[in-house]
């Protein structure tokens, strides 16, 4: 999907404005990008860099099409750097290399664009050298910083930049877009109601444990619809050899709340009433909070059951 679009669909505010500010001229000389991953930080800026380089932009969109547009697509324009991690970090090195490019003859100099990916890990070296450059900049250039994690960026160099937030994508678009992306409708749905992150979403599908685990809660869930006694044999035998840590059993619950909460909008979209799926969730909800509270998850889990069945 072309970036426009996506920023037209997922991010209309910030599109907005940034569209604004690149037909007023009032892009400011560097940005710090910060939301979830997946929220659309990096297509905001190859947005402004091919915004800035399209040889035939209309209505301050870029065409897509033009030599720029295609050499930034393909990461090959020399006037568009992006940094990522090297490894675990963003090293000196990455930033003096860039310092060394953009100070090179030759370069267009009102027209310069380089994107740190992930930039709260930068090491401080890095941090520091990157401080230095935007202090002071050889020439005219668009700096943007793109973060999950704001709170690790240097508070000096988030002085000196305009700070964007993404907000998390709603939860019928992150469902749209995972389907979009091949993934099944109900599992769509299910990773919608775990994480507000594209990108963490994509992750959980396709973690191997919470692959078997939807389908052994699916199953988990049958038996107490049925009210069947099977049901509190079940954990024993099935749901406690995939809840060995804390954050499995966390999950195991969300993906059981979320089986309940479908099948209570299922019976209110046929008119129906859902005073018995109403009481299940309350139980779900309050079984979560003894989870917490550091309850064993066996007993937990055990408890739910017998109040659900019984």
């Amino acid at each position: 999907m072309e970036e426009g679009k996506f920023l037209a669909e997922y991010q209309p505010l910030v599109y907005s404005q940034m569209k604004k500010n690149v037909e007023h001229e009032r892009l400011a000389h560097a940005y710090l990008f910060e939301g979830d991953n997946g929220t659309g930080k990096h297509e905001m800026s190859t947005w402004l860099a091919k915004t800035i380089f399209c040889e035939n932009r209309q209505a301050n969109e870029p065409c897509y099409q033009c030599i720029n547009c295609l050499r930034i697509e393909m990461n090959e324009h020399p006037n568009v750097q992006t940094i990522s991690p090297d490894g675990q970090s963003i090293k000196v090195d990455q930033i003096r290399q860039l310092q060394a490019e953009f100070s090179k003859s030759g370069f267009e100099r009102r027209h310069q664009v380089f994107i740190i990916q992930q930039a709260e890990k930068m090491n401080p070296s890095a941090a520091n050298s990157l401080l230095k450059f935007l202090e002071e900049p050889p020439g005219s250039f668009l700096a943007i910083l793109e973060t999950d994690s704001v709170g690790r960026i240097l508070p000096t160099i988030q002085s000196r930049c305009q700070i964007v937030h993404f907000t998390p994508l709603p939860k019928g678009k992150l469902r749209e877009k995972l389907q979009n992306d091949g993934i099944g409708q109900q599992t769509a749905e299910l990773l919608a109601s775990l994480t507000n992150s594209y990108d963490k979403a994509v992750e959980i599908s396709q973690d191997e444990w919470f692959n078997g685990a939807k389908d052994i809660v699916s199953t988990w869930f049958d038996y107490l619809r049925k009210k069947d006694p099977q049901g509190f044999i079940f954990v024993q035998k099935k749901l406690l050899a995939i809840a060995k840590e804390k954050g499995q059993q966390r999950q195991l619950f969300a993906i059981l709340l979320f089986y309940f909460q479908r099948e209570r909008n299922q019976f209110l979209t046929q008119g129906l009433h859902a005073e018995g799926l109403n009481r299940e969730l309350e139980l779900i909800l309050q079984a979560q909070q003894k989870l917490e509270a550091n309850v064993s998850f066996q007993g937990v889990a055990e408890q739910l059951t017998l109040r659900i069945i019984t």
